[in-house]
């Protein structure tokens, strides 16, 4: 019985995943007009970072709180990366196929502009793994939010690999082996990628006299 109690290991994580359907649906109805993504995301991370530091509280409240209070900047920052993201997948659809079609000096030139562009993803993903993350943690401004996603993204290159792949395997087994996976979606890959980063975002947003004071009581405890 001990087992099926609330209190319980496996009571707890069936919890965390009753979350994770419950917050995808919102997050998923609150994406509908697109332009709103960003701002459902910094929501869902927002409960997620919660839930990934122990804190309890009322979800949805949380979820809608984060959703108003972050709107403006969320979107903003969303349209941005939008905006980035088309113009780095419509150049490299054209130079992949400019160097397909093309020979000798040419294809060299063509394969150094699409290099160029795929480095450019990999910034852009860097920044889109963490800036909405941040959104949810901390107030700054939107070039400040952007500089250090990427900063923070290359600076601790293995939670951000993790991640990356997190994202990729959910979206992987969804589509290939378990479609109804896509009731979990964004939502699991949001608790799994908080439960990385979370240490990370605390360590990198927390005041310096703040993480002193931290330090200070860890040391009279211990």
């Amino acid at each position: 019985m001990k087992f099926f109690s609330y209190d319980s290991k496996f009571s707890q994580w069936m919890l965390r995943f009753c979350y994770c359907c419950w917050l995808n649906l919102l997050w998923a109805i609150c994406s509908i007009p697109i332009v709103t993504i960003g701002a459902a995301t910094t929501g869902l991370y927002y409960v997620m970072l919660k839930l990934a530091r122990g804190e309890e509280g009322n979800v949805t409240k949380m979820f809608f709180r984060s959703f108003r209070e972050n709107f403006k900047q969320a979107t903003v920052l969303w349209l941005i990366l939008l905006a980035v993201g088309l113009f780095l997948g419509a150049d490299g659809y054209i130079l992949y196929h400019l160097r397909l079609i093309s020979a000798g000096p040419a294809a060299v030139f063509w394969t150094i502009l699409l290099a160029v562009v795929i480095a450019a993803a990999v910034f852009y993903t860097i920044i889109l793994i963490y800036v909405f993350p941040l959104v949810a943690s901390v107030e700054n401004t939107n070039l400040a939010m952007l500089k250090n996603s990427f900063f923070i993204g290359a600076h601790y290159l293995f939670c951000t690999i993790l991640v990356f792949a997190i994202h990729f395997a959910v979206f992987f087994v969804t589509v290939r082996f378990f479609t109804p996976m896509m009731l979990l979606g964004e939502g699991l890959c949001a608790m799994l990628s908080s439960l990385a980063m979370y240490r990370v975002i605390d360590a990198c947003t927390q005041a310096p006299e703040d993480a002193q004071s931290a330090d200070d009581a860890e040391d009279v405890q211990s």
